[in-house]
Order: structure tokens, then C-alpha cells, then sequence
């Protein structure tokens, strides 16, 4: 990893900044430049720190021409959007830590209206944004992304409000279980503390590992309807693809291994196996399946293999989150888990 350029600050305002601003990039120079002029015009005075997974379509020339006052750090290989906040976050000196997804714009006010919901919110380690569709032409009303994330009875990481027009119901300021990495602010130390990214995820359910790290150490987490930033949905990555696949059901598997009961974490992955058995079958017997990558033999053996290679790392990790809890697994289903509520 080579520095690039120093740290400044990405508004006119004072240059000691109470905020840092991660921007993971790969292969990402078209979709900066809205990101990082956004940055630049935010009320709230903030760091930058672009953390580039090893571009090769002059990225590193943009950043050098246009964003001066950016700090770079160019890592040797794409290590995908976990590794890279993994990478930034030893780098952060600041009492706050903000993700900002490099394919969104943030409206001005977005930092310091996460730093308002944050000062209200003593006890809120993180503040999620209102996320917008940024689409051409902007759907009227605009069209909810992520208004939090929220947990399915699977223990899926899904998008509050995702897909909904935005309106009163998402003009509160709410706890939900989860932030989006795409979006938010959060207290550096807290973070730290529990462990920071997991880099071994590279891509999708990061964000949500680490709310459940959070919330076992006893923190809550707010959604900001005041934070509001514009993303283009899946402008970086396609979520019809095996890779999206694959990370998003590995991922999620992970994640249940490491933080959920394991009682629940091994139900999911039996549930699965049992659900690959039955595809397989049905395939067999020549009967119609769905062409969707997730249910594609191939796909879902390559989950498997993937979990089993990483089933030491996490039961090792799990022992760690454990020593840290202050708040027991079964709480937080039964808090956050439709239809859960009995493991109270």
C-alpha cells in the first residue's frame, strides 16, 4: 500500500475535521468525480481518504489532477469493499469514520446532519443516511434505497424501505438494526473496538457483520432522514451476477457463524444444504427451476466450499466477538428477528 497524497480537507471549512470519508474505488474513475465533489461541498468540514483496490482506468491520474486535497492509498490488489475500509480504518485520527460509496452523491448537509443525529443520540454508535435511487430522470417522489437495513427471518441484511417512494413513513428519525455501508457515520473507537471490517468478506454483508458486532457490545444505531445521499444502484457491481451471488449467500452464512446463536447460524446452513439437495434433485428430474444465479448446483456447491474454507476463521472470530459481548445473541434475534420473539 503506497501513500499518495497527504490528508486535506474536502470543504472550505476549518482543517482540524471531526470526520473522515472512506471512498473504496476499483475500477471506479467515471462514477469519483460526482463522489468526491459532493465531498467538497459538504457544510460539515471532512478528511478524505480514497482507498484504490489496484484501478488500472486512470483513477490514480484523476485523483492526482482534480483531488489534491484527497488522501490516497493505492493497495496492491483489488481486495474488494471490506478490504478496503480494513485497510483505511488504522489510517483514521479522527473521533468519526463516514463510508461513502463511490458510485453516490451526498447533499451537502449529509455529514453534519449525521453529526446532529449522532449528538442527540448519545448512545447511537452510527447513523445511517436516507439513500436515494439516483436515476435519470429522478422518479417523482424519489425512490428509497436504503432507509436502514433490517433483518429477515433467515437473517438476511435486506434494505428498509428499499424500493418504496419516499414519504412520511421515512421522514422520522428511527433506530433500525443495521447501517448501510453505502451511507454512514460512525464513533472510529466503537468501531475499533469491536474489530473494525472484516476483510475476509471482500464484498457484501460487511456492513451488516459489523452492526452485529456493535449491537452485541450493547450500542444502538440510528437512521437520519436529514443524511440524504443519491446512489446509483448497483452502478459498481451486478446483482444479477454469480460473483453478487456468491459473496451475498457466503457472506451471509458467515456472518451467522460468527454473531447469531449458533444454534440459528446452523439451522440456516442446513436449511442451505437441504435447499441445494432439493435443486439438484428437481434439476435431475429434468423439472423447471428458476434461472436466477442463486439457484443455480454449481453456484450454491461453490457457497459451501467457500464457507468450509472460512469455517475456522469464523468459529476463531466467534470466540473473540463472544469475549466482548455485553449482550447475548438470542436478545438480539428475538429483538430483531421476525417471528423470533420467544428466544427472549
Amino acid at each position: 500500500m503506497t501513500e499518495k497524497a497527504s490528508a486535506g480537507t474536502a470543504s472550505t471549512g476549518t482543517a482540524s475535521a471531526d470526520v473522515t470519508v472512506i471512498v473504496v474505488t476499483w475500477q471506479g474513475r467515471d462514477l469519483l468525480p460526482a463522489c468526491l465533489d459532493s465531498l467538497a461541498a459538504q457544510t460539515m468540514s471532512a478528511r478524505v481518504l480514497v482507498i484504490d483496490n489496484a484501478s488500472t482506468d486512470g483513477t490514480t491520474d484523476l485523483l492526482c489532477e482534480r483531488y489534491p486535497w484527497a488522501q490516497v492509498h493505492r493497495l496492491d490488489s483489488n481486495t474488494g469493499f471490506a478490504g478496503g475500509v480494513h485497510a483505511a480504518l488504522p489510517l483514521i485520527r479522527t473521533p468519526l469514520v463516514a463510508l461513502l460509496n463511490n458510485d453516490a452523491r451526498a447533499d451537502p448537509d449529509w455529514l453534519a446532519a449525521s453529526g446532529r443525529a449522532l449528538s442527540e443520540h448519545p448512545d447511537a454508535v452510527a447513523v445511517t443516511a436516507k439513500m436515494l435511487l439516483w436515476t435519470d430522470p429522478i422518479s417523482t417522489p424519489p425512490i428509497i434505497n436504503n432507509a436502514g437495513v433490517r433483518l429477515t427471518e433467515r437473517g438476511y441484511g435486506t434494505d428498509r424501505g428499499g424500493g418504496e417512494p419516499d414519504g412520511p413513513a421515512f421522514a422520522d428519525a428511527v433506530e433500525v438494526f443495521g447501517f448501510s455501508g453505502g451511507a454512514a457515520v460512525l464513533r472510529t473507537d466503537a468501531v475499533l473496538a469491536v474489530g473494525g471490517m472484516p476483510a475476509e468478506f471482500f464484498l457484501y454483508y460487511e456492513d451488516t457483520d459489523l452492526a452485529w458486532r456493535l449491537r452485541l457490545s450493547g450500542h444502538r444505531i440510528y437512521y437520519a432522514p436529514e443524511a440524504v445521499v443519491w446512489h446509483r444502484h448497483a452502478a459498481s457491481t451486478d446483482r444479477m451476477s454469480e460473483s453478487f451471488a456468491y459473496f451475498n449467500e457466503r457472506n451471509r452464512l458467515l456472518l451467522l457463524l460468527r454473531c447469531a446463536p449458533l444454534t440459528f447460524a446452523l439451522g440456516q446452513l442446513a436449511r442451505f444444504v437441504v435447499t441445494t439437495g432439493s435443486l439438484m434433485s428437481k434439476r435431475l428430474r429434468r423439472q423447471q427451476v428458476a434461472d436466477a444465479a442463486v439457484f443455480r448446483t454449481r453456484l450454491r456447491v461453490r457457497v459451501l466450499i467457500g464457507v468450509a474454507g472460512q469455517l475456522g476463521w469464523a468459529l476463531r472470530s466467534r470466540r473473540i466477538i463472544t469475549a466482548t459481548a455485553v449482550r447475548d445473541r438470542r436478545a438480539i434475534v428475538a429483538e430483531w428477528v421476525p417471528g423470533r420473539g420467544q428466544l427472549s
